[in-house]
């Protein structure tokens, strides 16, 4: 058996038959629901984290590969943690290896927890690093693919926590005018951010941009507002 197999068979101890049922509800897994026919065994999040740490020193790239094109969701979660965790330990050289192989290997990353988990921690970390390629958020922004816009905005969590916010408020403004509530959702998220380190300068994006910014986008940005500054908002 190799470390993907031995992998697979630690993760599958933890299967919760229960979980499974709320899972699929919980990631939209219905017909034509943006989850829809994705497989779960209900396994926590920490209870992933805690099977990748103890493999992700042993497994390859292959290995990893292998799991997030599997058709279970934890299994490709825990394949994309593995990925931040290698990221987090390597040298430059080797980062940009990782980040490349993040790139080429999007198709797995097919939900907001896995978005989520993995993309500022690998994309994001890698643009501070690498600036001139930035360009690379700007061509996901453009996709047709809901992830991959996704992703575009998320990853940009690292700039923020560098105090660098000029690409979250570009992307930002790009997807204003997007039509699915997690775009809405990830950039209220991503603005919050932003607000939380400096607040004029969410403010001031607020206030150029109100007119075009959907109703959960902006709920999402005013939550660490006081509440009259979140009222006056919500009035405009």
């Amino acid at each position: 058996m190799n470390t993907k197999e031995f992998l697979i068979k630690e993760l599958r101890k933890y299967r919760n038959t229960q979980k499974e049922e709320v899972f699929k509800s919980f990631f939209k897994t219905g017909k034509g629901e943006y989850g829809e026919g994705d497989i779960f065994w209900g396994v926590t999040v920490p209870d992933i984290r805690n099977v990748a740490k103890r493999y992700y020193l042993q497994i390859s790239l292959n290995g990893i590969k292998e799991l997030i094109n599997s058709e279970i969701h934890e299994i490709r979660l825990t394949g994309y943690l593995i990925l931040t965790y290698k990221y987090e330990k390597e040298s430059k050289q080797e980062k940009e290896i990782i980040a490349n192989f993040y790139l080429e290997n999007l198709s797995g990353a097919n939900n907001w927890d896995i978005v989520d988990l993995s993309c500022y921690k690998i994309l994001g970390s890698y643009l501070i690093d690498n600036p001139e390629k930035r360009y690379i958020l700007y061509k996901l922004v453009n996709s047709s693919n809901l992830w991959e816009q996704r992703i575009s905005i998320v990853s940009t969590f690292a700039f923020i926590r560098s105090n660098d916010f000029v690409d979250t408020l570009n992307i930002s403004k790009i997807l204003l005018k997007h039509k699915h509530d997690l775009i809405h959702k990830a950039v209220g998220w991503m603005l919050r951010e932003v607000g939380k380190r400096d607040m004029q300068v969410l403010k001031n994006f607020l206030n150029q941009n109100i007119r075009q910014i959907p109703r959960t986008t902006l709920r999402y940005s005013i939550e660490k507002m006081d509440e009259v500054e979140r009222k006056y908002f919500l009035s405009l």
